[in-house]
């Protein structure tokens, strides 16, 4: 008799992999990433299963909440021209293949490994008062530190070559310099002129005739 948390999990499992080929098998981007979003949101179901509830919540509130909604915004505002997309489909296809085929192996080659069918054996229940935040840190600044401070400069790599590639210098774009706009003083930008307090205007002839 099969178990009520397997049978979630069976559930979850089957949306993630649904959701997933429908990501690159739907032709409209923005279903692509509306199904994407059903993919998180049955991980993150798996990972509460796991005890994982941290994890859970920041894939929901980082990925859900800020990233697959900034993607929504680009796809939408986007005009993007999919006939030109699928051109040279067929070309890259034995590439993409290549990869594939890699990306696949290795995934066989992690869940088959000795460490990866040991993960689930020794899974127990936590008290109530167990934190999982607390054990996660612990983890990552103990046993995974290396790895950690790997993928932190990766990803500053990545910010700076984003940074680098966006700010490139081009014809006819205005950009404002921020060493003179902090070097700006007053003086350069502002001329104060003393007037009089009053000035009699002149009297013209009509003033004149509404006076008698």
């Amino acid at each position: 008799m099969i178990s009520f948390e397997a049978l979630v999990f069976y559930l979850f499992a089957a949306l993630t992999v649904f959701a997933a080929l429908r990501v690159i098998t739907v032709r409209n981007p923005v279903y692509a990433a509306l199904f994407l979003v059903l993919a998180f949101f049955s991980m993150a179901g798996i990972w509460m299963l796991l005890e994982a509830e941290f994890l859970a919540v920041t894939l929901v509130l980082v990925y859900v909440g800020a990233v697959m909604v900034l993607f929504l915004f680009v796809v939408m505002m986007l005009d993007v021209d999919l006939a030109q997309l699928r051109e040279g489909f067929w070309r890259w296809f034995p590439f993409g293949a290549v990869i594939a085929a890699i990306m696949v192996f290795e995934m066989v080659m992690v869940l088959g490994a000795r460490q990866t069918s040991e993960t689930g054996a020794g899974l127990t229940r936590h008290a109530a008062d167990y934190s999982n935040t607390k054990e996660l840190g612990r983890l990552i600044y103990t046993d995974y530190v290396y790895p950690f401070e790997l993928a932190a400069v990766l990803l500053l790599v990545a910010i700076v070559a984003a940074i680098a590639l966006t700010l490139r210098r081009r014809k006819g774009v205005k950009s404002q310099d921020v060493a003179k706009q902090v070097a700006a003083r007053r003086e350069d930008n502002i001329r104060i002129v003393q007037m009089p307090a009053e000035k009699q205007m002149p009297v013209t002839g009509d003033q004149e005739s509404e006076k008698a």
